[in-house]
């Protein structure tokens, strides 16, 4: 029976490929994947593997970037059924966690002779994701950078770094009130309210890189009350492994968080895509729920 593969046609790599189904089509058959391929938009993806996972599909191939393979994830997290990934996103940071590489033959080597990996995934309020989200002024920069590609046309990378500019610009702090494991609890007034899906690196030797996904624990990072000019200064030193005490905190050790604010709702990032959310907000981490093919 032919494997189903559910490929983003709207997002990086695909929207830019002419024939992106045909050549995800030889990569497969190459290594022995008698594939039935679908170009579908990003929402549909999700649906798409609903759909397998309820079939008892054993397998489900997706290309896309990490908000695709993300929706998938929510179709596919806590069921019997492997994911395998085709790196078609712009930056594609879940594949490259995973050590999946990111030309076609490549990727389509692992789907056929990688193992099957049981991989933690997060989630906010019920809502999954694979990488990290953000309170603050990450999501202020998303919202900017895809209305700029909506209506200037503009590239992601352009577009995030006018975003980013912009943004700073419009510095400001949120009050929070942290919880965490149901017991410490504090307030904080950041810029920066910083949740990721295992531990990320800060270092400039792998910045925003993660060694493993299997740890069962949220990294969350704060960023202190800082100046403009103490925010850009604090990013840099994080980059060179040089943080001070009063740049940044990481809390240790956590399953749970819960976020607090007097605010009537909060945007919040989650994997790229930016959604808004009621607080309080209740992160978690779901250990080794997730089946991916990874080396």
């Amino acid at each position: 029976m032919p494997v189903r593969v559910f490929i983003n046609s709207g997002g990086g790599t695909a929207a830019a490929h002419r024939n992106v189904a045909g050549d995800v089509a030889l990569a497969l058959a190459a290594v022995g994947i008698d594939a039935d391929i679908e170009l579908l938009d990003g929402v549909e993806v999700e649906a798409g593997c609903e759909a397998a996972a309820d079939r008892g599909d054993d397998l489900v191939i997706v290309g896309g970037g990490d908000g695709t393979v993300s929706g998938a994830a929510s179709a596919l997290i806590g069921k019997q059924v492997t994911l395998g990934i085709l790196p078609l996103g712009t930056l594609n940071h879940f594949a490259r966690d995973l050590g999946i590489p990111f030309d076609l033959k490549g990727a389509a080597k692992v789907i056929a002779d990688g193992e099957v990996h049981r991989i933690d995934v997060a989630a906010v309020n019920g809502q999954m994701f694979l990488n990290n989200s953000a309170i603050g002024l990450y999501p202020l920069m998303v919202v900017d950078r895809d209305i700029q590609r909506e209506r200037l046309g503009r590239s992601k990378r352009l577009a995030m770094l006018v975003a980013s500019l912009r943004t700073l610009a419009r510095f400001n702090h949120q009050r929070l009130s942290l919880t965490i494991n149901d017991s410490h609890r504090s307030v904080v007034d950041t810029p920066l309210l910083f949740v990721g899906n295992n531990t990320y690196r800060l270092d400039i030797g792998g910045p925003g890189r993660r060694e493993s996904l299997e740890d069962g624990r949220l990294c969350v990072f704060v960023m202190r009350k800082k100046t403009r000019p103490g925010l850009v200064a604090a990013s840099i030193r994080a980059l060179f492994n040089r943080s001070r005490a009063d740049d940044m905190v990481e809390l240790d050790d956590v399953q749970r968080l819960r976020v607090d604010s007097r605010a009537s709702s909060l945007r919040v990032s989650l994997d790229g895509e930016v959604v808004k959310l009621k607080p309080p907000l209740l992160y978690e981490i779901h250990s080794r729920a997730l089946r991916v093919l990874a080396p």
